[in-house]
Parts: structure tokens; C-alpha cells; sequence
């Protein structure tokens, strides 16, 4: 089970159970899927044999019982299971050195959704095509769109995530569908007694989240198609200008510019917030897990409110991908047709709490009755946008994540920060 709150910390799947698993960026050159790096993207299209899959901590325990049923049924091909830690950095770096290193050892991998693009460009992830192509046919065109770079998938969409709202159903009956609407229902959380609004304003990878959410809602974009800085813009400055005037007038409590998932979470559930935008696991949390909720019959879920219906969350999840140096690509293909199947698929959301990357799950009524935010969280699926496509993802999220954190303390105008985000972006190397 993974579950991420590092600097590159937007949970990326849903989870009873917390874990790390996200992190940083390197580089590498030459010749192979995409465009470095030194593999050979065209060699061992045929080979079959035993082959390792590289993920962060199971704590939930979902791939060892894979791997084994994968084991039982290829004796011949079997897979060893190298579990990284649950620390976000350090999953990124080993991966990183791995690829550098050209490690035939580490053939199919386990992907966040930010780093497709940067993996992809420095020419280390096996491009699935021709030979090696993978049918997404009946996945989620959203979670497609995160394992695609430049026209070419180089990654099987594994698991997704999306933002919801938690609300207050004692108080609120009917949840907000627009920003404004739910600005305009502080007065509830004041008469209350409680903060009306938070997110996740830490300036950490969150907070990339939070503000890509507003501005991509209100009409904005961080980057264009083609990686651009794009962000200076009349819609982008609205939409961040949303999250700075909501804790100018106290919507948002002052102590929020603090809050991680876990913080934001907390507060939700210990009663002191009215509404609430996180990740799907918080759920299984604030309902059931953790005994000391205060919230666990009174809250409900919606889609995030935008600018006039449904807002843009920012899309999570994990793709699972194929490296350039493995030497038994045919094999590994099949393991991850293997571990993107429906049963799979089905296991990940019962047994994981991870959201499915295949639509059809979405209106399965048994499962939907085991968890019944599905529905919301395909509409915030099906609104979301993904983070900014780059290989400079991690400069372009730094960008972001410290100029909205000074207009959010009131150390810049909307205006300036917005600015400053569009040049540290255009320099982002």
C-alpha cells in the first residue's frame, strides 16, 4: 500500500494504513526508450526469465500475495519482489541510481505520476509499443494521460487518486458545488465555532497540489501541452487569489499554512473544520479506523467545488513501468498486464484501498458498496488535471510550491508571486 506526504507529498493512492512514497530527480544520458540514458529500447523485446519489480514499503501487504500468486502460476519466470522504504527521497534516489547505474536488475518498477515525463526523457523507461504495446483501451483516459510523454506510453497506469471535499452533513446538508457557494457558508462554521475551510498549505509538494488545483480550476495552467511556463495568466491569478483572500478573511484558519494531509486530516476528524479537500483514504480513517474520530457518522464526501461545477483536482496515482536494461521485456510485460488486470485491479480497491485505473470498477455494485465514494471519486477523476507535465518537474514544483506559500503569507502580491512562479519556471533545468 502506498500512500505519499513527503516534498513531492500528495497521497497518490488511497489507504487505511499510512505510507510513504514519493521524491526527487537526477539525470543520465544517451541512447535508449526516450531520449538518454544508455539503454537499448529495441534489445530483448523476446526475453523471458525471472525478473524484479521495485516498490516502496507494502504495508498493506497487496503485492506480496501478487507476486506469489504470479510465482505459482510461472515457475520458470518468477518475480522477486525488492521493497524500497517507506521514505519518499529514498525511493526516488534508489530508483535514480538503479537507472543510472543501467541495472538489468530492475526490470519493471513502480512509477508515481510525476515522474513518467522525467524518466521517459532521460530515455531509462522501455516505450510500450510495436512489440511491447499494452492495451489502455479500458482505463481511465486521465490515468492514460500520466504514463504518456511526448505521443508515447512508457508506463501501464497501475492505481489513480483524486481530491474530494469532506463535509460536515450535521451542518451542511447539502455540500457546495462552487468555491463561492462554499465561501459563502463559513458563517455556518463560524456560528460553530470551528474553521470553515483547509487543504494542504505546507509549503511542501501539497502545496503544488492545492494551488495547481486553484488555478487549473479557475481557468489556469501551470504549463502548456508542450511543458511551457504558462502560468502567468488573469485565470491563474484568480484562482490562486481564491486561496490567498480565503486566509486573508480567516475562510481558511490561520494555523492551515501549517497543514499536511496527516495535520489537515486530524483536524477534520477532531471536529475543528467544516470542510475538508483531501485523498480518498481519509475515509476509511475518519469513518472507521481510527476509534477517536469525532466526525465518523457526521461527515459526507463531494467533488472538490470549482468555478461553476465540479473543480479540477490534481490527479494521483502510480503507473507501473518497464525498464530499458532488463533483459526479459517479453516477461515483463505480461507481469504487468499481469498486475493492472481487472482481479488485480478489484484487489488493489478491497484489499489496498487504491483506487482502480479501470472504468468499469467504478459502477461495480458490490464494490461501490464496500466503498462507496467511488462514484465521487470518478467524477473527481474524470475532472482532474495532472500536474505539470515536465522532465524539470521537480524545479517546476519548487517553483510553485514557494511562490504560492509567499502569497499565501502575504510576502508577495498574487500578482508578483504568479510572476516570479512564471520565471522560475521558464529557468527550470
Amino acid at each position: 500500500m502506498r500512500k505519499t506526504f513527503s516534498k513531492y507529498g500528495a497521497p497518490l493512492a488511497m489507504a487505511s494504513v499510512l505510507a510513504l512514497a514519493l521524491s526527487a530527480c537526477s539525470g543520465g544520458s544517451s541512447s535508449g526508450g526516450g531520449g538518454g540514458g544508455g539503454g537499448d529500447a529495441s534489445s530483448n523485446l523476446d526475453g523471458r526469465g525471472p525478473i524484479t519489480y521495485v516498490q516502496g514499503k507494502d504495508n498493506s501487504n497487496v503485492v506480496r500475495p501478487l507476486v506469489d500468486k504470479w510465482n505459482a502460476a510461472h515457475p520458470d519466470q518468477k518475480v522477486t519482489f525488492k521493497e524500497q522504504s517507506d521514505s519518499a527521497d529514498q525511493q526516488h534516489d534508489d530508483l535514480v541510481q538503479h537507472f543510472q547505474g543501467k541495472d538489468t536488475n530492475y526490470d519493471v518498477v513502480d512509477v508515481d505520476v510525476i515522474w513518467t515525463a522525467e524518466f521517459a526523457a532521460k530515455g531509462w523507461l522501455q516505450p510500450l509499443k510495436d512489440k511491447l504495446a499494452f492495451d489502455t483501451s479500458a482505463m481511465l483516459p486521465a490515468t492514460v494521460k500520466t504514463a504518456t510523454y511526448s505521443g508515447t506510453l512508457y508506463a501501464a497506469p497501475q492505481t489513480s487518486d483524486g481530491g474530494l471535499l469532506y463535509y460536515r452533513k450535521d451542518l451542511v446538508p447539502n455540500p457546495p458545488k462552487t468555491w463561492d457557494e462554499m465561501m459563502s457558508m463559513c458563517s455556518i462554521a463560524k456560528q460553530n465555532n470551528i474553521g470553515c475551510y483547509a487543504g494542504q498549505f505546507q509549503k511542501y509538494e501539497g502545496l503544488t497540489v492545492n494551488a495547481s488545483e486553484a488555478i487549473n480550476t479557475f481557468g489556469g495552467k501551470i504549463v502548456d501541452d508542450s511543458g511551457k511556463a504558462a502560468v502567468n495568466s488573469s485565470d491563474a491569478k484568480t484562482g490562486l487569489g481564491k486561496l490567498v483572500d480565503a486566509f486573508k478573511s480567516g475562510n481558511i484558519p490561520a494555523e492551515a499554512i501549517t497543514y499536511k494531509e496527516e495535520d489537515s486530516r486530524t483536524a477534520f476528524q477532531d471536529g475543528k473544520l467544516l470542510f475538508l479537500r483531501n485523498w480518498p483514504y481519509v475515509y476509511s480513517i475518519a469513518s472507521k479506523t481510527d476509534g477517536s474520530s469525532k466526525v465518523a457518522d457526521k461527515f459526507g464526501i463531494a467533488p472538490l467545488p470549482g468555478k461553476s461545477g465540479p473543480g479540477a483536482s490534481s490527479l494521483g496515482g502510480h503507473n507501473v513501468a518497464m525498464s530499458v536494461y532488463s533483459k526479459n521485456k517479453a516477461t515483463a510485460l505480461d507481469f504487468m498486464k499481469f498486475m493492472t488486470s481487472q482481479e488485480t485491479e478489484t484487489f488493489y480497491a478491497t484489499q489496498g484501498s487504491l483506487a482502480p485505473v479501470l472504468s468499469s470498477l467504478y459502477s461495480d455494485q458490490t464494490l461501490v458498496q464496500k466503498l462507496p465514494y467511488l462514484p465521487t471519486l470518478l467524477t473527481s477523476i474524470q475532472n482532474a488535471v495532472p500536474r505539470p507535465v515536465t522532465p524539470f518537474y521537480p524545479a517546476v514544483t519548487k517553483a510553485v510550491e514557494d511562490n504560492a506559500y509567499a502569497a499565501l503569507k502575504g510576502d508577495k502580491t498574487v500578482d508578483q508571486a504568479v510572476a516570479d512562479m512564471q520565471s522560475a519556471i521558464e529557468a527550470a533545468k
